[in-house]
């Protein structure tokens, strides 16, 4: 059976992380963390071009890491769109070296902007930053040819939207599964 590789994408405070975890668990997937979040809470928030960089290449790294031990089921938590993303909102140009790093998920999802803001530490979008956040996220994912899939609403319609979009790409093809029969 062929990996299924599905990113999570979308500002901060959104689910990702809390649902990337919990449906990996109850799909039998592995998770590949955010390597942003964790160089924000050991190294730091003031992310230069270089440490966008940095977090580009060890996070894409980490992922062809998981990618190599062949899980069914690979949920990762963002990825080098919205690193190129946070190029864009703090720099204020796309940067080559990002737009060329290849975005290798099968499906995308991409969370609404509809759930409250949540201060920990590391965010730094609010108020109408953020609703221009999630619009380079977008314009990101439109310049790479990619047409996500949106999960809004609450945190159960988002388990709910996000669940049943994993299920149907984990599912065989109708021919497929009739070839085995």
């Amino acid at each position: 059976m062929p990996m299924l590789h599905v990113c999570f994408t979308g500002v901060e405070s959104t689910g990702k992380t809390n649902l990337a975890d919990r449906l990996a668990r109850l799909l039998g997937g592995v998770v590949m963390p955010e390597y942003g979040r964790e160089y924000a809470e050991t190294i730091g928030t003031d992310f230069s071009e270089a440490a966008l960089r940095t977090i580009a290449h060890v996070h894409a790294a980490r992922r062809a890491r998981l990618v190599a031990a062949h899980p069914a089921l690979l949920i990762e938590d963002t990825d080098v769109v919205t690193t190129a993303a946070w190029f864009r909102m703090l720099h204020h140009r796309r940067d080559p070296e990002l737009s060329a790093m290849p975005a290798t998920a099968d499906v995308y999802l991409l969370f609404a902007p509809d759930t409250p803001w949540v201060d920990d530490g590391t965010r730094q979008f609010v108020g109408l930053e953020r609703l221009r956040f999630q619009q380079v996220i977008e314009d990101e994912l439109a310049l790479r040819g990619i047409d996500p899939v949106l999960i809004a609403g609450n945190w159960e319609q988002r388990r709910q939207q996000a669940l049943a979009v994993i299920q149907r790409r984990l599912q065989p093809a109708p021919d497929a599964a009739a070839a085995k029969g």
